[in-house]
């Protein structure tokens, strides 16, 4: 009997420790979170941190102040580059936040993911920072899933 109690504590110790660590697992990758909303027309807080799911249906980005899910089949244009292109700067949306279209730096990293969809009949857009070691295993599922092709500035580096 006594044998077993001690198992069990041992049990239920073990139980502890490996909880906490998932626990933590969790709050570090909320707070390192890859993709920063930077802009868009959706009411979200500038800079909110959060994680991009690709659906089956839909891709969804959520951060504490909120989300948003983009059906693949309302996506008319996906874009990751360094900068906000001429294209996007050139089409008439209604931007809450709004996106950066001068890079502060001439860089060749790709840095921006943008998402321009059409939904109920008005322009919608989602400009994502995410860094280019974060984006590269998201790029082939994106135009799986989407049966679209998210254009990449050509002269990017993946080492």
């Amino acid at each position: 009997m006594l044998e077993r109690m001690k198992l069990l504590s041992f049990v239920g110790l073990v139980v502890m420790i490996a909880g906490s660590g998932v626990l933590a697992t969790a709050k570090d990758r909320a707070a390192n979170a890859p993709f920063k909303y930077v802009a868009g027309t959706e009411k979200l807080p500038e800079g909110c941190q959060g994680a991009l799911q690709v659906g089956d249906s839909a891709l969804n980005f959520t951060c504490p102040g909120g989300s948003v899910s983009v059906p693949y089949s309302d996506i008319t244009l996906m874009q990751y580059r360094p900068e906000v292109s001429r294209q996007v700067s050139k089409l008439k949306i209604k931007w809450e936040v709004k996106p950066p279209f001068t890079a502060p730096l001439i860089s060749k990293k790709n840095r921006y993911f943008v998402i321009v969809y059409q939904q109920q009949g008005r322009t919608g857009g989602l400009v994502l920072d995410v860094p280019p070691l974060t984006m590269r295993p998201y790029l082939a599922e994106i135009d799986l899933k989407a049966g679209k092709r998210v254009e990449v500035k050509e002269y990017e580096e993946y080492n």
